[in-house]
């Protein structure tokens, strides 16, 4: 479990939280420019933001278009939180103690603390806690969570299983019903997840999403578009499949874009693969693509 070196008179409650479990969007500007002004600065002395690069991974050719930025460690952050599922704040303290700059831990780990507790009260606020003891893989399963497909045994005994969710905004329900088509009622015989059509009402949204990404699907097809990024259900089942995937990576989102967007690209899923059915040359091998990819263990 990554940690900080805490202070004694921090009491903000933290030392029993996993700091990967916490995403890096958690750290806010005010740390971000922190962390700049201690690893922008490139001297002999001590490990710079290029040193962190190479330790997440980042190739010669790449570090070095950072440097065309003004801020190379913000842009490095940015881009390493929107391409790596371990890009956590556990994952950077992890980082920042490999690379021997635990002076940065000790002045920061009070505004990092802050910064974390602020993220996880929000998310207290937005959503019921991913760990409720409903969808915690260490406990008995809920009787709320038996029978909740619609061809659930209603004891429990005999649960549903898919070989993917569909994530999609209501806009989007007439590609989601071209992939059931072409992906449900061909040779391809896969299984999807589909809300609307495969859930029972009357149980807990989040619950109910939350158990069925984790336990009931082998995979996540993510259906991008304009009124995906403005929908709060899509963006609780992407960030919490994300979130799986540090311990469970076969739980692997593949994006799909099926029409042009006007608005940018969402960057949590930037560096997956995308599946596009605008494209005019590739089209004739998108639903292959896809099968295959959903088929894969």
């Amino acid at each position: 479990m990554a940690a900080l070196p805490l202070r004694s008179d921090c009491g903000l409650g933290l030392k029993d939280i996993d700091l990967n479990s916490i995403p890096l969007v958690a750290l806010n500007f005010s740390v971000r420019n922190k962390l700049s002004m201690y690893l922008n600065p490139r001297t002999m002395v001590a490990p710079d933001w290029t040193t962190l690069a190479e330790e997440m991974g980042y190739e010669y050719l790449e570090i070095k278009n950072f440097e065309g930025f003004p801020n190379p460690t913000a842009k490095l952050l940015e881009d390493w939180q929107g391409k790596c599922y371990r890009a956590t704040v556990g994952g950077l303290v992890d980082f920042l103690k490999k690379i021997e700059r635990n002076d940065i831990l000790t002045d920061l780990s009070q505004m990092i603390e802050e910064n974390c507790k602020k993220y996880l009260e929000k998310q207290k606020c937005s959503y019921p806690p991913i760990q409720d003891p409903a969808v915690d893989s260490s406990v008995a399963r809920s009787a709320e969570l038996a029978g909740i497909t619609t061809r659930d045994d209603p004891s429990g005994n005999t649960p549903e299983f898919f070989d993917a969710f569909i994530c999609y905004c209501q806009s989007d329900i007439e590609f989601v019903q071209e992939m059931i088509r072409q992906l449900e009622q061909t040779d391809y015989k896969l299984k999807l997840c589909v809300f609307d059509r495969d859930v029972l009402p009357g149980t807990c949204v989040w619950s109910i999403t939350s158990e069925l990404i984790e336990r009931r699907c082998r995979k996540m097809v993510v259906v991008v578009s304009d009124d995906y990024l403005d929908s709060h259900e899509c963006d609780f089942q992407t960030k919490f499949a994300l979130s799986l995937c540090p311990g469970a990576r076969q739980k692997r989102l593949i994006p799909v874009k099926y029409k042009v967007m006007k608005k940018e690209f969402p960057s949590i899923l930037r560096f997956i693969t995308l599946c596009d059915y605008t494209n005019v040359c590739t089209k004739i091998w998108f639903w292959n693509r896809l099968a295959k990819a959903l088929s894969n263990a």
